[in-house]
């Protein structure tokens, strides 16, 4: 049995919508207020300083981005070390490094190879190296950005899900955002609030991973690529420390399985915030195959290593928060990353690099260069209606460094299905060679095309105690979700499911969303942080009420 023999109730078409009269104008509307939303914004306010007559045409709101969260960066979670060179590249000396939201600069690291009692370190490989890059909240870098953003002259709107494309001719002409103050049985509440059709001339979808819209609007344009995309669930905890981390640690192996017929790859990281903080998650693909494996217990599994309970000894943690990964990288990327009157760009695009754990430089450089393609396409004379008006962010994308950073690592995910010894030698390889090895291109799986296994896994995961290692519920608590206990449901899953799927679910989930109950699952949606692990394998995510979810401030 696998999850995608239970294909959740979900028709993309329910999520398009003929455009109507506007309520809402604006000139370039952004989907996400994230890296890549962000970095769109910010550079083009920056040309539209030097165009006042375009700016004039764009109306009141020339720039609007919409956010789901309660605030810009509420959402936003990653490890994270941050390559600093495409925020050089966006501020363009406007900003310098040290005024940058970061804790701190990577000035040594260490790789570690983990079995249950000892840690053996290993040389750095070629593409996890960090010198010179920074260490950063990506939730605290995100609310930086949106202040940068509106100094350039961008309209924020919190609290807005972005709920359905309008398209009609052909083209994205925007979207409508989701109604708030509905029950749980759709009703209308005392408070309700209906959702809005917004206009734009472009709008780019920057939703960060498993982006709802995105989805649909690569089935709806045809832009998917040869290669579905796979995915990867990170569990992040934040500590305070009673001594100080003067490196950024990763490891691997324990306590993941190495055996193919487990397909479990992933690994952790540790990373200094600061002098009395510091962060770490444990990161799995999505791909594996026990219905026992949970990543948030293998989180609190890793936690009792020798190694990390000497970093945590005498400290408390302050955070906690969850969010997938996209991990197909070149290979699954979408064949064209535009539409008419539409840009899709960051984590929605799949721009991220797996063996060297980047993705948010990415994110930020395609959000710069869709701000580009789009301001092109605005200009007397152009439409970014047409066909192909867009398709400068395509070009500009692959003369970029992005383009070739991720081809030349376009095999190693991949490899990694093949068991950790295996894939570890296959990746060696493929690096030395600069991705000249092997020479074609290897076929991704879909997470949700796994069989199904069950292995009692469950039995060496650890109680909570309160103190090193934790429950899902206290953790929920922790990522200050603002979710209302009525709200409509925003999860769609078959409800009568084998067992086996039933366990998946409630095993997978680092929020307690799922149980298990007799011939099936029961949904508890006002748990969800909103990670996407539910989408990758074998449900579907869609936009809670704008303002639910979590309240990230660390992570």
């Amino acid at each position: 049995m696998k999850p995608a023999d239970y294909p959740p109730p979900f028709d993309p078409d329910e999520f398009v919508l003929a455009p109507g009269e506007p309520e809402i104008e604006v000139g370039v509307l952004i989907v996400g207020a994230g890296p890549a939303g962000l970095a769109c914004a910010i550079r083009l306010g920056q040309l539209l300083e030097n165009a006042p007559e375009l700016a004039e045409r764009l109306g009141d709101v020339p720039v609007a981005v919409l956010e789901k969260g309660k605030q810009p960066g509420s959402h936003l979670l990653s490890g994270a070390v941050v390559n600093p060179g495409s925020l050089r590249r966006l501020f363009a000396g406007r900003v310098t490094t040290s005024e940058m939201p970061f804790s701190g600069r990577v000035e040594h690291e260490s790789v570690y190879f983990l079995t249950p009692r000892r840690a053996l370190r290993i040389p750095t490989p070629p593409t996890m190296r960090n010198g010179g890059n920074y260490v950063a909240s990506l939730s605290q870098l995100g609310r930086w950005l949106a202040e940068r953003a509106e100094e350039a002259g961008a309209t924020i709107l919190p609290e807005t899900s972005a709920h359905a494309l309008l398209a009609g001719d052909g083209r994205v002409r925007g979207v409508r955002t989701g109604d708030r103050g509905r029950g749980r049985g759709g009703e209308e509440l005392g408070n309700f609030e209906p959702g809005s059709d917004v206009h734009a001339r472009v709008t780019v979808l920057a939703e960060g991973t498993q982006g709802h819209l995105t989805g649909v609007a690569l089935e709806r344009f045809a832009l998917e690529g040869e290669n579905p995309q796979v995915w990867a669930l990170g569990v992040k905890e934040v500590w305070k420390v009673a001594k100080p981390l003067d490196r950024v640690i990763h490891t691997m192996g324990w306590p993941l399985r190495a055996s193919a017929k487990y397909r479990e790859f992933g690994g952790s990281f540790v990373y200094p915030m600061g002098d009395e903080m510091v962060s770490l998650g444990m990161v799995v693909g999505l791909d594996y195959r026990d219905a026992e494996l949970s990543v948030h217990d293998l989180l609190q599994e890793l936690k009792t290593h020798p190694l990390l309970r000497k970093l945590l000894e005498g400290g408390e943690r302050v955070a906690w928060g969850a969010k997938t990964i996209p991990e197909g990288g070149f290979l699954s990327l979408p064949k064209r990353l535009h539409a008419p009157g539409l840009l899709i760009c960051g984590d929605g695009a799949g721009l991220v690099n797996v063996p060297a754990l980047k993705g948010i430089h990415y994110a930020v450089e395609s959000g710069r260069l869709a701000a580009e393609a789009a301001f092109a396409a605005l200009q007397r004379g152009e439409s970014p209606g047409r066909r192909g008006a867009l398709a400068r962010y395509d070009e500009s994308l692959r003369e970029s460094f992005v383009w070739q950073d991720l081809r030349q690592v376009r095999n190693m995910r991949q490899a990694f299905g093949r068991g950790f010894w295996l894939g570890g030698a296959l990746a060696g390889a493929m690096t030395a060679s600069r991705g000249a090895f092997p020479p074609g291109n290897v076929h991704a799986e879909p997470d949700t095309d796994q069989e199904l296994i069950r292995t009692n896994r469950a039995a060496s995961y650890p109680k909570a105690d309160g103190k090193l290692t934790f429950d899902k519920l206290s953790s929920v608590f922790l990522s200050g979700n603002q979710t209302r206990d009525d709200a409509p449901n925003h999860i769609r899953v078959q409800r009568e499911v084998p067992q086996e799927l039933a366990e998946l679910w409630t095993s997978m989930c680092p929020a307690a969303v799922y149980e298990v109950v007799e011939n099936g699952v029961e949904v508890t949606p006002s748990n969800c942080v909103q990670c996407g692990a539910i989408t990758a394998k074998g449900g579907r995510l869609t936009p809670p009420e704008g303002g639910a979810g979590p309240e990230y401030k660390l992570t």
